[in-house]
């Protein structure tokens, strides 16, 4: 057994209580556990399937109706009041329509917290781990074991380092960083890993576009993102829960499967192309490329400083005739901020429409699906085909900043001449 231990195997270690590495399989109780309204409703059907009779720890349960909020269709409805019903019988936390996305209402309500083992049944769940929690997405099966035992089996997952050197220049963000570092691992070149990011450009980052990196994560197969929990990490935490928490740093001489190391001093804008999230190209040769939609928001780039940063290109200026921009805050709080400093009047004077704080239009469900053979750039993590509700579209993915200056003028361009 080794001494010295990746930032997971610590984890794992201390709710275990004894030592254990990567590579064992293990069973332990889970801190805090969400569903999404995608997949709690077979999560509850599971749940009564295998006889459970109670919620283990209701407290650590929350369910959020995101992905088609409000409802689009009557079947979709019925789902919102099986998880509503549920909800109230077995006293679990709820977050309806409106209030936001899972992955910003999670760490934004004080949910997933340094040092806490935390699932979702959600891919993306892997944001978290930029405070420093051994977050990962499950399936809809495992969440309704989770939720009647709380507790869930993992294998310990091997660790990869990925050190990020360098300072970035003006108009390159962290979204510019995760599609290089997904382009350069590929899109699954860390399945199952739990994936460490420091270096110099990580300390440099606000908490919210940390949690950018970590989101994009799962993009290249990896389990986790995780992230040393450091003053502004941690201030970021205390701001929004009193509970205590145990943050954790790897152990120097610590064993990982590989380390990567990226200077990123003179990346500059990165596009990812049509039909895959490593498809990957820096603006300068993808630009003027036509656009019709164009879409800011996710769970990746929704929060207010993407807000802010789209609505510093778009004040005083029009969007493209013929393009759509399509506006999604990543939750209640985030809109409400945006409102509060001018950032959705400036939207909307520029053309753009906003949607309720939600998954929407990223996912396809509705708000947004574009025609047949038109051009989509969207801040979001993925853009395989059918992505955003229609296979015959082509998604880009980019920065904020990219989306805002390619919506001006109606084809990819590089935002850093509005900079």
């Amino acid at each position: 057994m080794s001494t010295y231990k990746t930032i997971s195997e610590k984890i794992f270690s201390d709710h275990l209580g004894r030592d254990v590495e990567a590579g064992e399989i293990v069973i332990v109780d889970v801190d805090f556990m969400m569903g999404q309204d995608g997949t709690t409703p077979l999560a509850i059907k599971t749940f009564e399937n295998v006889g459970a009779k109670k919620v283990a720890n209701p407290e650590k349960v929350a369910f959020i109706i995101d992905h088609n909020a409000p409802s689009p269709s009557e079947k979709v409805s019925a789902l919102h009041k099986l998880m509503r019903d549920f909800s109230n019988n077995y006293g679990t936390k709820f977050y309806d329509i409106g209030e936001g996305i899972c992955h910003q209402l999670i760490p934004e309500k004080g949910h997933a917290l340094p040092g806490q083992i935390v699932i979702g049944a959600d891919s993306h769940t892997c944001t978290y781990g930029a405070i420093n929690c051994f977050s990962t997405g499950v399936g809809s099966t495992d969440l309704a074991i989770a939720m009647a035992s709380g507790k869930l089996w993992f294998k310990v997952p091997q660790s990869v380092k990925i050190v990020l050197e360098g300072s970035l220049s003006t108009g390159v963000y962290s979204k510019d960083v995760a599609l290089y570092i997904v382009k350069n691992l590929t899109a699954n070149g860390a399945t199952y890993k739990a994936v460490e990011f420091e270096g110099p450009v990580i300390d440099n980052l606000s908490v919210e576009a940390r949690f950018t990196i970590s989101n994009m994560s799962v993009e290249m197969g990896a389990k986790v993102g995780l992230m040393k929990l450091d003053e502004k990490a941690e201030n970021w935490v205390k701001e929004r829960t009193d509970k205590p928490f145990k943050s954790y740093e790897p152990d120097e001489g610590a064993k990982y499967e590989k380390i990567y190391k990226f200077d990123v001093s003179d990346l500059e804008p990165q596009i990812a192309e049509p039909h895959a999230v490593d498809n990957v190209s820096p603006i300068s040769e993808v630009e003027g490329v036509p656009i019709h939609q164009g879409l800011l928001g996710t769970c990746t780039n929704g929060r207010i400083e993407d807000l802010r940063i789209a609505a510093s290109i778009l004040k005083g200026k029009k969007i493209h005739n013929g393009v759509r921009l399509i506006v999604a805050p990543s939750s209640k709080d985030t809109l409400l901020k945006a409102m509060n400093e001018g950032i959705i009047q400036t939207l909307v004077q520029a053309g753009a429409t906003v949607v309720a704080p939600g998954c929407g239009p990223c996912v396809g469900t509705h708000n947004g699906v574009p025609s047949d053979g038109e051009n989509v750039i969207s801040t979001a993590n993925r853009n395989f085909k059918g992505r955003m509700g229609n296979n015959k579209a082509f998604i880009y993915l980019g920065s904020p900043a990219t989306v805002a200056a390619s919506c001006i003028e109606g084809k990819i361009a590089d935002p850093r001449k509005y900079l």
